[in-house]
């Protein structure tokens, strides 16, 4: 298995992977939520730096790296309630980014010395931060067949 400075760089590579997939779409496909969805390509995106700041910070007792905006909006069981600007979006492309760079450094630190374990509904039982780590991958891998979905859509 690899270590969790490894996945946390492979995290990064796949979300350089996700930009690229969407680099040429339109403000108003990201934002588009096609029949039969209850989000949009652009949700998707924002959600995975939300979730592995919720999964990784806060289950953790720290606060997260990124603004609220960034988080409350795109938790599990949100869905898009507006349409989001150009700005907007650039500004998910680069906090996207940057919190995985964060938080690279941030483990390096240490800082992650608590966590509350977490049974995900997928059998998957998240005892510390490490386990955290390999579960990030798995839920990014699950949101990138939803954008390959969506995008076929849009």
């Amino acid at each position: 298995m690899p270590s969790s400075e490894e996945q946390i760089n492979q995290i990064k590579n796949t979300r350089i992977y996700i930009l690229d997939l969407v680099k040429d779409l339109s403000i108003e496909q990201l934002n588009k939520i096609p029949a039969g969805f209850n989000n949009n390509i652009i949700w998707n995106i924002a959600h995975l730096t939300a979730a592995q700041q919720n999964l990784c910070y806060s289950r953790s007792h720290l606060l997260p790296t990124v603004e609220d905006k960034h988080l409350f909006p795109f938790l599990s069981g949100t869905k898009p309630d507006s349409l989001l600007s150009e700005i907007e979006i650039k500004d998910i492309y680069n906090t996207f980014l940057a919190s995985i760079d964060q938080f690279k450094i941030d483990y390096a630190n240490n800082l992650f010395l608590k966590f509350d374990q977490w049974d995900k509904r997928y059998g998957i039982k998240l005892k510390n931060i490490e386990d955290a780590i390999n579960f990030v991958p798995f839920h990014e891998g699950m949101h990138i067949g939803y954008i390959m979905a969506l995008k076929k859509l849009v």
